[in-house]
């Protein structure tokens, strides 16, 4: 549920039910219009999260509304907070909390040289991706296309799902180099999930997977992952975008248009 409820606290994110599917999907609308799949979620844990009145429908004055849209409510920010608490006392993470609504509640933990791991803030509300996505271009284009976010946000569903931020070695090496996980047989699930990010990194390869792995997964900000890389100032968001693509490209060439299918 702290999966699902973080995403639901990022800025135009909603939980789609249908009446006759067993899932539900957290969809972010952007300011394109497009709408962009961030997870998916048993329904159990949808009906879960209403009755505890974490989520509430948008749609309740048409009872004849084949799609629910539900939003996180204030009882749902309140749970979230909880159990950031509970994950970093668990993880025995003391230091560095995140920002909550402009208030520091939990962390993030994020790759370093080695065996060390690094505590750092993020907003909840906002990834470093969904913020690039907001500059523009000097002709007006956005920086980020919009399926290049939509290629960032799979992965990281798919690190979150796997659970490979937690007890990782801090040498990420392992993933970014080719191996025989291009034979990988597909799986459903948190195995599933885990080749998918294993077969994405080392197809980018080091340096490309880097970045990626640091502001799509880790959610670092640019700055952070520049200085921890050993990078120019602003250089970050140029090979980031070059990441993006290549991702976006290898989802594609892997799975088809609209895959690879999350959980």
């Amino acid at each position: 549920m702290l999966r699902v409820l973080k995403r639901l606290l990022e800025t135009g994110a909603v939980l789609a039910v249908a009446r006759e599917m067993d899932k539900a999907v957290v969809v972010r609308d952007g300011r394109s219009g497009q709408s962009t799949r961030t997870a998916i979620v048993d329904r159990v844990v949808a009906e879960t999260l209403a009755l505890k009145d974490w989520i509430t429908c948008r749609t309740l004055d048409d009872p004849n509304a084949r799609i629910s849209r539900d939003n996180i409510t204030s009882q749902g920010r309140a749970a979230l907070k909880k159990l950031i608490n509970k994950d970093r006392e668990t993880n025995g993470m003391a230091e560095a909390p995140a920002v909550f609504d402009g208030k520091p509640v939990g962390l993030v933990s994020s790759p370093t040289t080695k065996s060390e791991t690094r505590r750092m803030r993020y907003n909840l509300g906002e990834s470093p991706l969904t913020g690039l996505s907001r500059r523009r271009e000097k002709d007006g284009r956005p920086f980020l296309r919009d399926e290049l976010v939509t290629a960032g946000e799979r992965l990281r569903e798919d690190f979150e799902l796997a659970q490979m931020g937690k007890n990782q070695p801090g040498d990420w090496d392992q993933y970014l180099v080719a191996s025989d996980a291009d034979r990988i047989e597909p799986e459903l699930g948190a195995a599933g999930a885990r080749n998918r990010v294993r077969l994405a990194l080392a197809d980018l390869g080091p340096g490309l997977g880097d970045v990626i792995l640091r502001c799509c997964c880790f959610l670092e900000w640019l700055e952070t992952a520049e200085r921890e890389l050993g990078w120019s100032a602003r250089s970050g968001k140029i090979v980031l975008r070059i990441a993006l693509e290549r991702l976006r490209r290898h989802f594609e060439e892997r799975y088809g248009k609209h895959g690879p299918l999350i959980g």
